[in-house]
């Protein structure tokens, strides 16, 4: 199934994809207002949703509404630096050392926006993009093997690590620099897992204004999802609903030679095979630039 959330008029929704059309799940919000709910509802929860999509005769065309970030508000949003292997060789290029270990870096979660919403800069003079597939955690996981850690998935995204570069290297931790606000576009839906056979054979592609700038395959991750989940939940409990971002191939545009940063009016789409694809417009910032 594809789970979205979508706004009509002054309603917020949640709804199931038909063809091109949505399913509202209205008969169901009682026990399951929002997508939060769902996620932690587990297997009873989506036998839920499918009876009630079922039984309703609504159906609303996905162009009539606003589509909304497919979860409001995860415990975390975890991203993974330099996981393809592309990636980690023109990050050495620019004289970034490459991890032994996976290297973990927060997005705040209120960086969170929608598939088609806009992106705002903010103070950032160097804005970049980086397509990722997104995880969203299911069951919680602790301490869970490689082997077990596809129980723990609920489902999949699409997802713009966008990046302020310059501000990235305020921290070594990354988090200003990954975490303005409207720097994590995700969607269009999320697609539960049962859709998706092997997350380790998806293409993956961003364009800038119709240019690809990126396109590779997951299976190129360095690390692998399974391993990700196993590395992480032996530190820490990941949470029903908990976003991990599993890397970016390379050609992002602090890396290209000259390096090219989005600007106000360029269109970023980010495409993934069997899930979607998400597009948003770089706007111009009404902020001001805060004194280093």
């Amino acid at each position: 199934m594809k789970l979205l959330r979508f706004r009509q008029g002054d309603l917020v929704r949640l709804g199931v994809m038909d063809g091109d059309d949505i399913v509202p799940l209205d008969m169901i919000q009682d026990r399951y207002p929002t997508m939060l709910s769902v996620i932690a509802g587990g297997e009873a929860a989506l036998a839920d949703v499918r009876s009630a999509a079922s039984q309703c005769d609504e159906r609303i065309s996905l162009s009539s509404v606003h589509l909304l970030a497919p979860i409001e508000r995860p415990g975390k949003f975890l991203a993974i630096g330099m996981n393809y292997r592309k990636h980690a060789e023109e990050a050495k290029k620019l004289g970034i050392k490459v991890p032994e270990q996976q290297f973990w870096f927060n997005k705040q979660t209120s960086c969170i926006t929608g598939p088609y919403d806009d992106i705002n800069p903010g103070v950032t003079e160097k804005l970049d993009y980086e397509v990722e597939l997104g995880v969203v955690i299911g069951k919680p996981a602790k301490g869970v093997s490689e082997a077990d850690a596809h129980n723990h998935v609920f489902g999949y995204l699409v997802s713009n690590d966008v990046s302020a570069r310059d501000w990235q290297q305020h921290s070594p931790t990354f988090t200003i620099g990954k975490s303005f606000d409207t720097h994590g576009p995700i969607g269009p839906w999320i697609v539960t897992a049962d859709e998706i056979e092997n997350p380790h054979a998806l293409g993956i592609r961003c364009f800038i204004n119709g240019e690809v700038r990126q396109q590779s395959d997951t299976s190129e991750l360095i690390h692998n999802i399974w391993a990700q989940i196993a590395y992480l939940s032996t530190a820490f409990t990941l949470e029903s609903g908990d976003l991990l971002a599993t890397g970016t191939p390379e050609g992002v545009g602090v890396a290209r030679n000259p390096p090219v940063f989005m600007k106000p009016g360029d269109i970023v789409r980010c495409e993934i095979d069997k899930i979607g694809a998400i597009e948003n417009t770089v706007i111009e910032s009404a902020t001001s630039v805060a004194t280093e």
